[in-house]
């Protein structure tokens, strides 16, 4: 086996690798079957799972970026400082993990506001960075950008430009550009790659648990070699855990996409973090500024 962090076949580009924090009762795929007001009464799993991610990137020395969920920050304030002394960047992925196209302008501020100050206060760190769960920033909603500059957020990575049947801006530009005029404001969208000239989902989630990993990793290498672009990934603490409570009733197609090799993610992601150089999205796209 080949030493983390010394792969002679690793690509020169450094990518982000990215975690949004929340637990299996959270996904918005279950919206309507657990209730905001039961997430208390769940099993949280997130502690355990986070303590094995953080195992994984110190044994491959890497940093990442954890957008993290306000309501777990709230309840499990060690967790972020757990993230915080181990070198990685805070950033914030909204309080109750509600879609911000489903928010009036004033709704999104508001919370945005007041999770970046309950994140900050807990972490002790400046948080710059945001991602609208489920990718719900789009088209019907770019006034999401403003509202984040305007609260002092320096980036974004809340657009995956695919089509999706919950999300998506296809014809979104597929690398980082700035969206709002006349700012230095950022917005990173998932990384997308091509395989026979179609357009495919790179940059993790689902589509690196149906993907075999050979896939993944072709268009990742591809991304870096091909265009010289950074790759964004990221997975959530519950893909790596097989064992979480098992819903029902959820429909077929739920429950293919959110239990869909499980088994195999841990084992995906050390070969990722083996394979490609990785680092924090702040180090990668804010350095320069």
């Amino acid at each position: 086996m080949i030493p983390a962090g010394n792969n002679p076949a690793k690509t020169a580009v450094t990518n982000a690798m990215t975690v949004d924090v929340e637990d299996y009762f959270h996904v918005s795929a279950f919206e309507n079957l657990i209730a905001k007001s039961e997430w208390e009464n769940q099993e949280c799993r997130v502690e355990r799972n986070i303590e094995r991610i953080l195992a994984l990137y110190d044994q491959h020395k890497i940093k990442a970026t954890f957008f993290i969920l306000g309501w777990i920050a709230e309840r499990y304030p060690s967790l972020v400082r757990a993230i915080v002394d181990h070198g990685h960047e805070i950033a914030c992925h909204s309080y109750w993990h509600r879609r911000a196209f489903n928010q009036t302008l004033e709704a999104f501020t508001e919370e945005i506001i007041t999770t970046k100050k309950l994140l900050e206060d807990l972490s002790g760190e400046a948080v710059t960075g945001y991602r609208a769960p489920s990718y719900s920033i789009g088209e019907k909603n770019l006034w999401a950008h403003e509202a984040l500059e305007r609260a002092g957020y320096r980036y974004s990575s809340s657009i995956y430009p695919i089509s999706h049947d919950h999300y998506g801006m296809p014809d979104a530009p597929r690398f980082a550009y700035r969206p709002v005029a006349d700012s230095p404001f950022l917005e990173i969208p998932i990384t997308t790659s091509y395989l026979f000239n179609k357009k495919l989902p790179a940059g993790g989630g689902g589509y690196f648990r149906f993907f075999p990993y050979f896939i993944s990793k072709a268009l990742l290498k591809r991304v870096n070699k091909k265009e010289a672009q950074s790759a964004i990934f990221y997975f959530h603490p519950w893909e790596i855990d097989p064992g979480q409570p098992r819903q029902a009733p959820i429909s077929a197609k739920t429950r293919f996409r959110h239990y869909l090799n499980l088994n195999r993610t841990e084992d995906r992601l050390k070969r990722l973090c083996q394979d490609f150089n990785w680092d924090r999205m702040d180090r990668l796209f804010l350095s320069a500024e």
